[in-house]
């Protein structure tokens, strides 16, 4: 079987690329890795692999890690490994995310769970988060290993407690912050905390690189919800409008029911419990004007400044200034 680099990878420019270049080797590396390593002689597992790797997008969470310790120290092979544990981790969340949003576009191309159904859809995450595992288990370290399946539980219990306040147009802003903090958040912290442990960074350090991927996380999740609520698919290049159609209340909308108008209020809270045909542009439509997605955004942007806070310590590098740069770049994205 071919390990050559999918042809899509070679094509198409990721929006980080003049991010990270300083760590463009390594990210070569970690591609090969995840090719290499996710590769059965069955080919109806080998082509549903193959489609899961078009997912690989912006490469944030192995960029965050390889920045980390790069900003931190010295790179080593273990933080290649790592990277692609962890971009194993996120891709078995996507997997899993679109079976349970009935997704069925990811990354401009139709996502498993369209292409073959639920139940190949499922057990391929599961597929990679068991491989994921077994990669990580290759290291000396046992300390990987534990921060990977700790974050892997939390985001299971983030995802569950979003499926439980499913409908609940009550649903205050704390909640919601704690299944952003858990549902995306964590894997991110978890990113920089192991990029800069294993270049062997102080513990102060570890712990303010870790506060620097959770506030990130934080604020990269707030603006993907506010991207599902006002933007537009062909950009984005995923479905979009599932947060309102599977009941799911994202920070938008929580301000809205708690601030607009009280006949505005009455009108959203009818909408969202209504199954209009054109309920996703009507509730787009009734927020716009609002200042909502302003506060919004500026949750989010108030997040980004406490994650770049926590890089004044380090020493000036071009890795330094390229997470700098990353921050900005999660608040202003438009995919």
């Amino acid at each position: 079987m071919s390990r050559a680099r999918p042809t899509h990878l070679l094509a198409v420019a990721s929006p980080l690329d003049h991010l990270s270049h300083c760590v463009h080797p390594e990210l070569l590396a970690v591609e090969a890795l995840f090719d290499r390593e996710l590769a059965s002689d069955l080919p109806c597992v080998s082509d549903l692999l193959r489609h899961v790797g078009r997912f690989r997008g912006k490469m944030l969470r192995p960029v965050l890690l390889l920045l980390s310790g790069k900003a931190c120290g010295k790179l080593l092979d273990a933080h290649g490994v790592l990277a692609t544990v962890v971009e194993m981790v996120h891709m078995a969340t996507l997997v899993h995310d679109d079976v349970l949003d009935e997704a069925e576009l990811r990354r401009k191309g139709a996502t498993i769970n369209h292409l073959r159904g639920n139940e190949a859809a499922v057990l391929l995450g599961d597929y990679l988060i068991s491989h994921s595992f077994h990669l990580c288990s290759s290291l000396d370290s046992q300390f990987a290993s534990r921060v990977i399946g700790r974050t892997t539980n939390q985001v299971c219990e983030g995802e569950l407690l979003q499926i439980h306040n499913r409908n609940n147009l009550d649903l205050d802003e704390p909640t919601y912050l704690q299944i952003v903090t858990q549902k995306t958040a964590v894997l991110c912290a978890a990113c920089c905390m192991l990029g800069a442990s294993f270049a062997g960074a102080d513990e102060a350090t570890v712990q303010r690189m870790h506060l620097y991927g959770l506030s990130l996380g934080r604020a990269f999740q707030i603006q993907d919800d506010i991207l599902d609520l006002v933007g537009r698919e062909s950009t984005v290049g995923k479905t979009l409008g599932l947060d309102v159609q599977k009941g799911e209340l994202t920070l938008p909308i929580i301000h809205f029911l708690g601030t607009a108008p009280r006949e505005h209020r009455k009108l959203l809270r009818s909408l969202l419990r209504g199954r209009e045909i054109d309920k996703i542009e009507r509730i787009r439509d009734l927020i716009l004007p609002s200042d909502s997605v302003a506060y919004a955004t500026n949750q989010a942007r108030q997040l980004i400044d406490r994650a770049r806070s926590c890089l004044e310590a380090l020493s000036d590098s071009e890795a330094k200034t390229a997470l700098d740069r990353l921050a900005d770049f999660v608040v202003t994205r438009r995919m």
